[in-house]
C-alpha cells in the first residue's frame, strides 16, 4: 500500500479489507478514507464498499476508490462465500446474536446424518425471507428500525441461489459450515430456516466472508494495519 501514489487512489484502486468484528462496513471505509486523505492532503475523493457486512460478521470487504467506484455494482453482483457457525436449540428475533434467545427447542433427535442431509434442502434456487433486523427498507424506513419499534412487518420472500452448503464440523450444538451463494442471500435467514427444517431452532453465532468472486480474504488487510502502513509512525 505504501507504494501507491495520490494519482493511483484518484484514478482508481480496489482495496481488500478484512473487516474486524463489531466494526460497521461504514467505519472500515471511513478509516481508509481518513488515512488516504491525511497522507495526500486530499479534501475530496471517491471511495465506497461493494457489499455490506453486519457488525457481528468479519471478513472480506471490497473497497473501491476513484474511477473504480463505478465497478461497485459489478463486484456486488458476484458470488460470495462464507464460513461460520449455526447454534442449534434456540432462535432470536434477529436470527443472530444481536438479540436475545426468544424461544428454545429440543435437539435430542438431531443427528450428524440428519444435519448433513438437511443441507440439500438449501442448495440451488431457494426462497427466503430477509430478517426483520436488516437494512432493507419498507415504506421508507429500515426494517431494523421498525423491528426495534416493535412493529410487525410483512416481508415477502425472495429467490436466491446457494451453489454450495457444506458442514465442516459439528461441535455439540454448534454447526460449522461453508456456504457459497448469490448476491442478496442472508446467512442469518439460512440459519433460522435450517433450524426449522430440523424440527428445532437455530441462530447464527459466527460469520466470516471469505470470498467475493475471485477476491479472497487471504489477500485482505486489517483497516488499522492499512492506516499504519500508509501513514507510518511519524505521520500518525
Amino acid at each position: 500500500m505504501k507504494d501507491l501514489t495520490k494519482e493511483d487512489y484518484l484514478n482508481g484502486q480496489v482495496l481488500l479489507i478484512d473487516k474486524p468484528l463489531e466494526w460497521s462496513s461504514f467505519q472500515a471505509v471511513n478509516k481508509l478514507k481518513w488515512a488516504i486523505r491525511k497522507k495526500f492532503s486530499l479534501k475530496k475523493f471517491k471511495i465506497g464498499h461493494a457489499g455490506t457486512l453486519d457488525p457481528l460478521a468479519t471478513g472480506l470487504l471490497i473497497i473501491c476508490t476513484g474511477k473504480f467506484t463505478k465497478k461497485i455494482t459489478e463486484y456486488q453482483g458476484q458470488e460470495k462465500e462464507y464460513t461460520g457457525v449455526f447454534t442449534l436449540g434456540g432462535t432470536t428475533a434477529s436470527y443472530d446474536l444481536e438479540t436475545e434467545i426468544n424461544k428454545t427447542f429440543a435437539t435430542d433427535h438431531i443427528t450428524p446424518d440428519l444435519i448433513k442431509a438437511t443441507t440439500h434442502q438449501f442448495i440451488g434456487d431457494i426462497e427466503q425471507a430477509p430478517p426483520v433486523f436488516s437494512a432493507l427498507k419498507k415504506d421508507g424506513k429500515r426494517l431494523y428500525e421498525l423491528a426495534r419499534e416493535g412493529k410487525t412487518v410483512d416481508i415477502p420472500k425472495r429467490k436466491v441461489n446457494v451453489s454450495a452448503f457444506n458442514i465442516t464440523d459439528i461441535d455439540g450444538l454448534n454447526i460449522h459450515f461453508r456456504i457459497a451463494c448469490s448476491k442478496g442471500t442472508y446467512i442469518r435467514s439460512i440459519a433460522h430456516d435450517f433450524g426449522a427444517a430440523l424440527n428445532s431452532g437455530a441462530h447464527l453465532t459466527a460469520l466470516r466472508r471469505t470470498k467475493i468472486g475471485d477476491f479472497n480474504v487471504d489477500n485482505a488487510q486489517d483497516p488499522l494495519v492499512f492506516a499504519d502502513l500508509l501513514l507510518g509512525p511519524e505521520e500518525k
